[in-house]
C-alpha cells in the first residue's frame, strides 16, 4: 500500500500505537504519522503508508483544526484534564466574568504570535522530550515560537465551559491556548476535550475509526483492510494543495532516469509556482512521478523525491 490513510484516532492512545496499530493490521512495513496528536486527545491522525512516508514531510506543515472545550476555573500542570491541579479560581471570582469578557479574550487570539509550549509536551530539550523531564520534576521552558490562528470561534459558551473552533499553523499548541486564555482571564483554565477535525484538505468525516482486533480475528482484519483500502488517499491526492504539472511522456522519461528538468521541458504544462515553493509532477493518470522545486536562477527544477522508475 502506497498512500496517506486518515485515521480517527480514539483517546489515550498515542500517535505511535496508531501508526504500530495501522502496521500490524495492515501488514505493512513502513508507516508513519504526519503529526503528533496528544494521547487524552481524539480525532483525525493522518498515516502516510509505504512509498508515501517520503511525502510526510510536505504534509506536516498542513494548517490543522481543532474542537476544543476548555475548562474555566482550574488550572493544571500539563494544561489539559490528565495534569495535576496547580490553581483553583475562587467561585465568587469566577462569577464576576462576563461573556463579554471571554469573547473579547478569545479574540486577541487571532493572526500571528509568539507561544510558549507546555513543560508537558513532546519538544525536546539536549536530546529528551520534555514530559519526560517534567514528570522527573524538571520543568523546562522553551523559548517561544511563531505560530499563527487564522480562526477561533466560540462555538458554545455554558461557564465554566467553553467550547472553541480553532483553525491553526502546525506546531500549536491548543493546551496552551487554554492555559492562556485563563491566565487572561485570571482563572485558570485547561483543555477538557480536544478532537483533532481537520489537517490540509484531510477531514475527520472521511477518517478510518481505529478498530481494536485481536490477532485470531482474520475475518475482522480482512474487513479492516477493505474499509483502508476504500479511506486510502493516493499521494498525489495527499499533496492536492501544491501546484502541479502534467507530465509529458519525454518528461516523464527524463524524471525515470533521473535527468535534469529544465522548464522549457514543462512550459505547457506548468501552472504557476513560487520560487522555492514545492510543485508535483504527475501523469495523465494523477500518478505522483515527483516532488521538486523550481531554481530560477539556474531555470531548472530541483528533486525532492522521486518516485518514477
Amino acid at each position: 500500500m502506497n498512500g496517506v490513510l486518515p485515521v480517527y484516532k480514539p483517546a489515550n492512545m498515542s500517535s505511535a500505537q496508531v501508526v504500530a496499530r495501522i502496521k500490524k493490521y495492515l501488514n505493512v512495513k513502513k508507516a508513519g504519522h504526519t503529526g503528533t496528536l496528544d494521547p487524552f486527545a481524539t480525532g483525525l491522525v493522518l498515516v502516510a503508508l509505504g512509498k508515501a512516508t517520503r511525502i510526510a514531510r510536505f504534509l506536516l506543515e498542513s494548517e490543522k483544526t481543532y474542537f476544543a472545550t476548555v475548562l474555566l476555573g482550574i488550572q493544571t500542570d500539563t494544561y489539559d484534564r490528565t495534569g495535576q491541579v496547580t490553581f483553583m479560581t475562587l467561585p465568587s471570582q469566577m462569577a464576576s466574568i462576563t461573556q463579554d469578557q471571554i469573547k473579547n479574550a478569545v479574540s486577541q487570539f487571532l493572526g500571528v504570535q509568539e507561544q510558549v509550549a507546555p513543560s508537558f509536551s513532546a519538544l525536546k530539550h539536549e536530546g529528551q522530550p520534555l514530559y519526560k523531564l517534567a514528570r522527573k520534576g524538571i520543568m523546562i521552558t522553551k523559548p517561544p515560537r511563531t505560530i499563527k490562528i487564522s480562526r477561533i470561534d466560540i462555538a458554545r459558551m455554558e461557564l465554566p465551559e467553553v467550547d472553541l473552533v480553532i483553525q491553526c499553523s502546525a506546531g500549536t499548541y491548543i493546551r496552551s491556548i487554554a492555559h492562556d486564555l485563563g491566565q487572561m482571564l485570571g482563572c485558570g483554565a485547561h483543555v477538557k476535550e480536544l478532537i483533532r477535525t481537520g489537517s490540509g484538505s484531510f477531514t475527520l468525516d472521511r477518517a478510518l475509526p481505529l478498530e481494536n482486533i485481536s490477532s485470531e480475528d482474520s475475518r475482522g482484519k480482512d474487513q479492516f483492510q477493505k474499509r483502508a483500502r476504500d479511506c486510502m488517499v493516493s499521494m498525489s491526492q495527499s499533496l492536492s494543495f501544491l501546484p502541479k504539472i502534467v507530465a509529458s511522456r519525454h518528461l516523464a522519461e527524463k524524471i525515470r532516469h533521473g535527468q535534469p528538468i529544465h522548464a522549457e521541458d514543462t512550459q505547457m504544462s506548468m501552472e504557476p509556482c513560487q520560487e522555492n515553493s514545492y510543485i508535483r509532477i504527475i501523469d495523465k493518470e494523477d500518478h505522483l512521478l515527483a516532488v521538486v522545486s523550481f531554481d530560477s536562477q539556474q531555470r531548472k527544477f530541483v528533486y525532492a523525491c522521486v518516485f518514477a522508475g
